[in-house]
């Protein structure tokens, strides 16, 4: 096998974890996906190597900024703190090597109501922010993952152009 082709196949699966970590938190996301095919477009070199770095550049500074921007938006508008979303990170992370797989999620909305119970003094209230914020989240992450399947997209054309093409 030649460097290309383990290049190829190393940067394929770290597209593929990239993916997964903007799902689970605990994995390196969208950045990771264009690390690693900046190492691709370095390894292959090329014309056509350096357009594909540059369409998933875009798509995943979009999908990172769309996240960001979206998520931070509504959370300041409903005047969420920082600090109960690290709360909800913090029991999310815990949760998931108490109850591998769902403990992700459950640690991660235990946290934030716990959090926003604490600060909000109601339970109503409290569960109306927590539930307000994980959609907000979920938006957010769903566009960064969208944008992420398109960057590997991308990345699949250009790699079946460099062997087939």
């Amino acid at each position: 096998m030649n460097t290309d082709i383990i290049t190829s196949v190393l940067v394929g699966l770290a597209i593929l974890v990239g993916c997964l970590g903007i799902i689970v938190p605990i994995l390196p996301g969208s950045i990771l996906i264009a690390i690693a095919v900046l190492v691709w477009a370095i390894v292959i070199g090329g014309p056509m190597a350096w357009i594909v770095f540059a369409v998933v550049a875009v798509c995943v500074a979009a999908g990172m900024s769309s996240s960001l921007v979206l998520t931070g938006r509504k959370l300041k508008s409903m005047e969420v703190p920082n600090t109960s979303v690290l709360l909800g990170g913090v029991l999310a992370v815990i949760g998931f090597f108490v109850i591998p797989v769902l403990g992700l999620p459950i640690g991660f909305v235990a946290g934030l109501f716990l959090a926003e119970y604490a600060r909000l003094k109601d339970t109503k209230t409290a569960w109306t922010s927590s539930w307000e914020s994980i959609k907000a989240i979920g938006l957010g992450a769903g566009i960064e993952f969208i944008l992420a399947l398109l960057a590997a997209i991308a990345y699949g054309i250009g790699v079946f152009i460099h062997y087939f093409g």
